[in-house]
């Protein structure tokens, strides 16, 4: 495989984990965060990374909407929920454990 096919797949790979996470709006970024240590807001911040090391300029809320394929606001407003108050708990007790975890640093989490 050379390099345009890997950068092809990887692409492709990255369009179904969005296209999976778009059906899937039952899921809450919380949780996502909680069992895989990642969210859509991660996602973002990694397509924005992504975008600035390649010298292109795009605003975070750009990112947010190719991520979540629509403005976050509009997002945040049809489809999240408010998390059980456990949520928080859990959050905090995986955070704990995964501080030292290169995928989440310089993860600003953004409360619900």
């Amino acid at each position: 495989m050379d390099k345009q096919q890997q950068t092809e797949l990887e692409a492709a790979a990255f369009r179904r984990l969005v296209k999976h996470l778009d059906s899937r709006k039952d899921v809450q970024n919380i949780d996502l965060m909680i069992l895989a240590g990642f969210c859509r807001n991660c996602l973002s911040k990694w397509y924005k990374a992504a975008a600035d090391e390649q010298g292109i300029e795009m605003s975070y809320e750009d990112a947010c909407e190719q991520v979540y394929g629509m403005p976050y606001a509009e997002w945040k407003a049809n489809h999240q929920k408010k998390p059980p108050r456990n949520s928080w708990l859990h959050l905090k007790k995986f955070r704990n454990l995964n501080k030292n975890n290169q995928a989440q640093k310089g993860h600003d989490f953004m409360p619900f």
